[in-house]
């Protein structure tokens, strides 16, 4: 079991983490607005610009998907399940959860 000190250090990770993200989803968003037709940039650069904004629209599904991995796993940081394993019930490592707080497998179940 996580002792609270251990949870706290994690609960930190994870703040940390959320902000990160939902800073990064917010500039991502910025460059992923559509591309006017009528935006005068000339013809390779307009397809550059599309080429870009699709390539951004996936790293931006992802975070917004990691974002809801971290959320969730603040949900659960107080649980008494938070730290074991879903798969076998073991607990996972205390520097997985620092580093990857929203893990719910051990590294041996991944």
């Amino acid at each position: 079991m996580i002792a609270a000190e251990e949870r706290g250090e994690i609960r930190t990770a994870l703040l940390e983490k959320i902000e990160e993200m939902r800073n990064g989803i917010h500039e991502l968003e910025d460059v992923t607005k559509p591309i006017a037709p009528d935006n005068a940039i000339g013809r390779i650069s307009r397809m550059d610009a599309i080429v870009n904004k699709s390539l951004n629209d996936g790293i931006l599904q992802n975070a917004q998907s990691q974002l809801v991995l971290l959320e969730n796993a603040l949900a659960r940081i107080e649980k008494p399940d938070y730290g074991l394993c879903v798969r076998c019930g073991k607990e996972i490592p205390f520097g997985r959860l620092v580093v990857m707080p929203e893990s719910t497998k051990c590294t041996t179940c991944i």
